[in-house]
């Protein structure tokens, strides 16, 4: 599912089901050895799910260890994510220079309260008039949704937090893209000043699928460093 929005150089692999014969690389297991049930499934799953994408990239699977934001630590020369909700589980990894964000939700409302905290005013406008001519897709999970691959794609490239409220996001219904404006002075990337994302999402089997790929051409070489300046 989640494959069908990346670019043909990020490989993925997603399941619907908890296997019960994953088997963890001992530092991974090390790293839920005191949890138990719903997360460790998860989690191992996910993991799997990483490795076999590294497989169908033509890389030997390693241990895929957390960092200080629990955030997946990939071999030099990997980049990649991970992501999980109910029922699905997904990875997403390439050998291309850049990030990869990927995230799944249930395509449900969110709960109460949270669109105020993970929205801005003129993206609450947006989703008014998306429900209005889309009654059947729950768009604030969708901008949620979309955020979070944001923020994962963001992370491996400028190694700092971007709050929900620090980039605007624009949907497009009928193509199933989107477009993340950062409001934050963002890293240089590919030689010029990262102003946001472009994304895609889809919907299927009662979950919301996002991804960014920020990821560069096969054989790309970077354009010519340029002068500083606005980022917008």
């Amino acid at each position: 599912m989640i494959e069908e929005i990346l670019p043909v150089t990020v490989k993925a692999f997603d399941t619907f089901t908890d296997p019960s014969d994953v088997v963890l690389f001992p530092e991974e297991a090390a790293l839920v050895r005191l949890v138990a049930g719903k997360r460790r499934a998860e989690f191992t799953t996910a993991r799997d799910c990483a490795h076999r994408a590294m497989r169908r990239l033509g890389v030997a699977p390693v241990p895929i260890l957390s960092g200080p934001y629990g955030e997946p630590l990939w071999p030099p020369g990997v980049i990649g994510s991970i992501t999980h909700c109910a029922g699905y589980r997904a990875a997403a990894v390439s050998v291309q220079p850049g990030a990869v964000g990927i995230d799944a939700e249930p395509d449900a409302p969110l709960p109460p309260g949270v669109l105020e905290v993970v929205s801005l005013p003129r993206e609450r406008e947006m989703l008014l008039g998306l429900a209005a001519l889309y009654p059947r897709t729950s768009w604030d999970r969708l901008l949620f949704s979309a955020k979070e691959s944001v923020y994962k794609a963001w992370f491996p490239l400028a190694g700092r937090w971007l709050d929900f409220q620090d980039a605007v996001v624009s949907v497009d219904p009928e193509r199933g893209t989107f477009r993340a404006e950062l409001l934050v002075p963002g890293p240089r990337w590919m030689g010029r000043p990262l102003t946001g994302f472009s994304g895609r999402w889809r919907t299927g089997a009662g979950l919301i699928v996002t991804a960014v790929a920020a990821v560069a051409a096969p054989h790309a070489v970077p354009p010519a460093r340029q002068p500083e300046g606005n980022l917008r």
